[in-house]
């Protein structure tokens, strides 16, 4: 009959001692050593560049006439060393001669993404379909892109018709979303 209550206070000895330990002090153990370790590897990932990414475009949901609103969007995906990602893509649209910088969108909230290697993250243009009559109207043909704390850029056609301007066509009505991770 003794040896169930030695036993019964022995489990709730080491359950007790298991539930101390969660993990949030200093302990000894690892898990300050691992919030250490991950706090120096995103410390020390650089700025993800152009050339160490693959960078998709689409499929687009097009616009199909002015006033209508078309979305484009892209992926990035890490074919180098560990790099991070933060804030928003810089966007130009070009029409030959004039250019336009599309701003971030105002209500969204950028976060800092690190990138592994092979890993993915997605952002979009959302854009007003312009009248290529209009003078308000910039009639892009290409999209620059770089990529924050880069200075290396990529073009790439732009067929998506001519994009509206707020008040002039170089102030288009478009926006970019921040960075996010594709996927999960």
């Amino acid at each position: 009959m003794r040896a169930i209550p030695i036993a019964v206070t022995a489990l709730v000895a080491a359950l007790t001692l298991t539930a101390c330990s969660d993990g949030g002090g200093s302990d000894g153990g690892g898990s300050d050593t691992k919030a250490t370790a991950s706090a120096t590897d995103a410390a020390a990932a650089t700025a993800c560049e152009i050339g160490q990414v693959g960078l998709e475009v689409g499929p687009a949901s097009e616009a199909p006439a002015a006033g209508d609103t078309g979305i484009v969007p892209f992926t990035i995906t890490n074919s180098g060393d560990q790099c991070t990602l933060e804030g928003f893509p810089v966007i130009a649209l070009n029409a030959g001669e004039s250019s336009a910088t599309v701003a971030g969108d105002e209500a969204a909230q950028p976060e800092k993404l690190t990138l592994a290697k092979d890993d993915t993250a997605t952002f979009t243009i959302t854009y007003v379909r312009g009248d290529a009559a209009d003078a308000k109207s910039l009639d892009a043909k290409t999209v620059k892109i770089s990529l924050p704390g880069a200075s290396a850029t990529k073009d790439f056609p732009w067929s998506y018709g001519p994009v509206a301007g707020k008040t002039e066509a170089s102030d288009p009505d478009a926006s970019v979303s921040p960075f996010q991770h594709a996927g999960d």
